[in-house]
């Protein structure tokens, strides 16, 4: 039987069996609690007020989101401390880099673990491509900032992001929300719940969002007519014609050589979600969603370059690689793949092929990205007695999505990439909640999770010396994991509270490899070519390659390998918590976590098939969560220290083994285990009502990221700051509301964030290492919302960036790839205008 079916199969059971979680009594205990400003979360595995719990958690209710306008993950993580949630770049698709406490994940490729876990409805989503959720419907968001390896279902290193659904009550309700702004933006939600028995109870709601794209994509020889008399100051110091005659021919016809808009916006999702609570003890929910979304590409920007005369790059017009592709703030040359062939110009290792090479093959996709997921979940809990509840979750998810990337954005032929990625993964958690006395609450459990993952991809490589790489990789990648826990809560005294946990966590992946050629025969420039290599070199197949009998000779194959990786782990976490007051409460912890090991998923010969182990972190936090002036201030402070070890990065050149010729460390796209850090940190998070109605809240956080160790192979250098992480991040909010009395209430609200200069990583080694940053920016929101006198009624004029400050959400350095510096702008100044009705 197929193993998705498999899985499938094993799972339904355990859905129609409802033995799952009690979110019924979660939401009416929340709503009551929330009208004292007291907000739920179950991040221990039961409901806990916020300020009770020992961890470190920024927890965002429904209402919370729409008055800060933040409509997906990415913008909520904008004002948590220390989290950073962004998208990719372009060449990662529809997919974000995501960090908490400066540990995280970057990199798309599902042979790598995210590193900060993201949950739906506690089902756990096992991937960064289409991860920048919408907030439709939701109850609220709780994002748990350090490792949660004892505490949620798929271990978490860096932290995690939970997703909870508003839940039918068997009440009859709804609303419907239509938005019009800037560049055709037009966005409409509803959502709607009612009984359909006594004991059964459905909601249902849905979002569609449309916007044109805010960053031009312009076709070159339009902008610039071949043999006119635009000029550029080239690398040599000399001024050149950007467009000389017999340069780029003109393609578009219009007056503003306009292309495309990239960016853009096109998204749709629905979620249902059917509860049955036949008793008192026992309920049930399935919760099901669909995403759609089909918009143009991530608009990028060219920054730099280094110029490249090698004929195999050079654009059909002739052109080489250099700074007259540099377009401006908001505007690319972008094409849509690589032009034409002819023959690449190279002398491969012992002339194998002699000089030259065979007709390349012209590459063209669309600048289309499109991503279908769709998921499904079973919740339900049975209280078998007052001191024994069976909490069960089962989940399965599928996605697939397709996306190009133009290595240069420019008409040069670097490199161009079609992109084709599909997923699914199964998991299934049972708890058994124990509680003999009222100050004793112990969980025991057992988790199992499986992925497939086909990731399909044409590459067309010209800048690799000393030949061109044309090929297709659909590689598979499958792995497991199983995991048996316990997490103990006990009122030692009052006030005084030990909370305790251990995992024991068995995984594996198995990676397999192709390289083909387009017509679907194996592609001998990396697999392995016809190569050979003498004595010194040991882990490939020997074989006598020219037959002179000297069996020492080795041979390389890629296509056909299956690189496998086995582990195993035992996470901890102790907590101490004592409240000294009604206001006051202290807590330690000391927890740990890890992510998974596995082998290069890029390796362009078979000596880049390197293995890379799990990278752990113990983590030490000590803080405080206060409530004073009659729950009108909330201040909490969380200190840490995290002991981080065998860190994974990527490098380039690739660190071969003794032996073989440094020729084949490049192209690479390597992963090793760089070395160990320690990452301290401080951050606060402040809310305030100081009269009525008025209300003020704000973050602010610092890390400090120093390596202890590095390996020298990689590049890397033990001054180098973390990549990903800003030192200093800061945000605060304001907003009051306004009596009209029958005219109902203004509430105006504005948002303002800060990011420091932030370290976006290296490429190279020695005297070719190239560093990036990120620059610091500040940029603001604002909010003005009217409602009549009987609440139900609400129109909403909202400014995103207000200052329209110019930023990066990423860069990407291809220049010693015979690229260029890449960067994705931030969205600029938006406004739109919105109506929502609520019956």
């Amino acid at each position: 039987m197929n193993s998705r079916f498999r899985a499938l199969a094993y799972g339904m059971p355990l859905l129609a069996l409802g033995v799952a979680l009690p979110a019924h009594a979660q939401e009416s205990e929340s709503d009551s609690a929330r009208a004292n400003n007291v907000i739920i979360v179950t991040a221990q595995f039961r409901e806990q007020a916020l300020q009770d719990t020992p961890l470190a958690i920024t927890a965002v209710t429904a209402d919370q989101l729409e008055a800060k306008s933040q409509t997906d993950l990415a913008t909520i993580a904008d004002s948590a401390p220390n989290v950073q949630i962004r998208p990719a770049a372009g060449a990662f698709g529809p997919s974000v880099s995501a960090s908490i406490r400066g540990i995280g994940q970057n990199d798309f490729n599902p042979a790598y673990e995210p590193g900060v876990g993201i949950y739906i409805d506690d089902v756990y989503y096992p991937s960064l491509t289409g991860a920048i959720f919408d907030t439709l419907d939701l109850d609220r968001v709780e994002i748990l900032r350090g490792p949660q390896g004892t505490l949620s279902g798929r271990n978490s290193i860096g932290g995690a992001v939970k997703m909870y659904s508003k839940l039918p009550t068997g009440e009859t309700s709804g609303f419907v929300e239509a938005g019009y702004g800037i560049r055709n933006k037009i966005t409409l939600r509803a959502g709607a719940e009612f009984p359909l028995t006594d004991t059964l109870f459905a909601r249902i709601s849905g979002v569609s969002k449309q916007q044109d794209g805010y960053v031009d994509q312009l076709d070159f020889g339009c902008v610039y007519p071949a043999g006119g008399g635009a000029t550029f100051i080239n690398a040599d110091g000399n001024v050149e014609q950007i467009n000389p005659a017999g340069g780029e021919a003109r393609v578009i016809n219009s007056d503003d050589c306009l292309v495309d808009k990239l960016g853009g916006v096109g998204y749709q999702a629905a979620r249902g979600i059917l509860r049955w609570e036949p008793s008192d003890t026992f309920d049930f929910t399935i919760i099901a969603d669909y995403t759609n979304e089909d918009r143009t590409g991530t608009g990028q920007v060219l920054l730099q370059t280094k110029r490249n005369t090698n004929p195999n790059i050079l654009t059909p017009g002739g052109l080489p690689m250099d700074d007259r592709f540099i377009c401006g703030p908001y505007c690319n040359f972008q094409v849509e793949g690589n032009a034409y062939g002819g023959p690449f110009v190279a002398t491969i290792p012992g002339d194998r092929f002699g000089a030259g090479g065979t007709i390349m093959q012209a590459t063209s996709g669309s600048n289309r990205t499109t991503y279908r997921g769709w998921g499904v979940s079973g919740q339900g809990n049975w209280d078998i007695t007052e001191q024994l509840q069976l909490v069960s979750i089962t989940g399965y998810r599928e996605f697939d999505t397709y996306f190009t990337a133009d290595g240069d954005i420019t008409p040069a032929r670097t490199g161009y990439g079609i992109n084709n990625l599909s997923n699914w993964s199964f998991s299934q958690e049972l708890r058994v909640n124990i509680q003999p006395v009222e100050s004793v609450f112990l969980t025991l459990g057992g988790y199992y999770f499986e992925q497939s993952s086909v990731y399909d991809s044409v590459q067309d490589l010209r800048y690799s010396a000393p030949y061109p790489l044309q090929f297709r990789q659909p590689d598979t990648i499958d792995a497991d994991a199983r995991a048996v826990f316990a997490n103990l809560a006990w009122e030692i005294t009052p006030g005084l509270n030990f909370n305790g946990g251990v995992r024991y966590t068995e995984e594996t992946k198995d990676q397999t490899y192709f390289r083909y050629n387009f017509d679907g025969t194996i592609n001998r420039f990396l697999d392995p070519f016809g190569a050979c290599y003498g004595a010194g070199y040991s882990g490939a197949d020997t074989a006598d390659c020219d037959n002179d009998n000297d069996v020492t000779e080795t041979v390389a194959a890629l296509t056909g390998q299956t690189a496998s990786y086995s582990g195993n782990q035992v996470d901890y976490r102790v907590a101490l918590d004592y409240r000294i007051s009604e206001a006051l409460m202290v807590y330690g912890s000391v927890s740990t976590g890890f992510k998974g090991g596995g082998s290069n998923p890029r390796p362009f010969n078979a000596f880049q098939l390197l293995a890379f182990g799990p990278e752990t972190l113990t983590a030490y936090e000590l803080g405080f969560k206060s409530d004073f002036l009659d729950r009108r201030v909330r201040l909490n402070v969380s200190a840490f220290l995290n002991k981080y070890s065998d860190i994974q990065s990527g490098t380039s050149p690739c660190p071969l083994p003794a032996g073989v010729p440094d020729v084949y460390a490049t192209p690479s796209g390597c992963r090793v285990n760089l070395g160990s850090a320690d990452i301290k940190g401080i951050e606060v998070e402040l809310f305030a009502e100081p009269v009525d109605d008025w209300t003020i809240d704000a973050s602010a956080s610092h890390i400090d990221f120093q390596y202890t160790e590095v390996n020298p192979a990689t590049g890397a250098r033990l001054d180098d700051p973390g990549t990903g992480m800003p030192p200093w991040k800061a945000s605060i909010g304001t907003q009051y509301r306004a009596d009209l009395g029958a005219a109902g209430s203004l509430t105006p609200r504005i948002d303002v964030q800060y990011q420091d200069e932030t370290f976006a990583g290296f490429d190279g080694t020695g005297a070719n290492r190239l560093v990036q940053t990120l620059p610091s920016f500040t940029t603001a929101n604002a909010r003005l919302t009217w409602r009549n006198a009987g609440e139900d009624l609400a129109i909403a004029l909202e400014v995103t960036n207000l200052t329209d400050e110019y930023y990066f959400y990423s860069a990407f350095d291809q220049r010693n790839n015979n690229g260029g510096r890449l960067g994705t702008p931030a969205r600029p100044r938006e406004w739109a205008l919105t109506v929502k009705k609520d019956f």
